[in-house]
């Protein structure tokens, strides 16, 4: 079976910082691209950073570009989010996800390009 796990969500104030991990078990995940996606409450969830299955490329959302970075290690088969400067608008649930492909394309900021999910972690940024 098949399972991401998120960690790392809290509350912080504004301009603070968060690391968000994501474990995959029963699944090497090492040949597709991986990604963070967010959803708040009464949106639809979003893309927020997509990663190449080695690690060479990287894609971010406007809103997160210069604050966030993404990361992972295919030996431990887990995901990173690296969040700066965090601000009230951050706030939402955070899912890991494994995309069906080995790239991150055009399309990577879509929920439906992801085959699996974690169960997210709440990330709460105060003003």
């Amino acid at each position: 079976q098949v399972q991401l796990v998120e960690s790392g969500g809290g509350s912080v104030q504004s301009g603070g910082s968060l690391r968000l991990s994501c474990a995959v078990f029963g699944y090497t995940p090492s040949s597709y691209c991986m990604g963070w996606f967010r959803q708040a409450p009464g949106r639809e969830r979003e893309g927020v950073s997509c990663i190449n299955w080695n690690g060479d490329s990287t894609y971010y959302t406007d809103s997160v570009k210069g604050r966030f970075t993404i990361s992972r290690d295919n030996a431990k088969n887990g995901l990173y989010l690296q969040m700066n400067s965090l601000k009230p608008e951050d706030t939402a649930m955070y899912y890991c996800a494994v995309h069906q492909f080995g790239s991150c394309s055009s399309s990577w900021s879509a929920p439906a390009r992801a085959k699996y999910w974690g169960q997210g972690t709440q990330v709460t940024v105060s003003s």
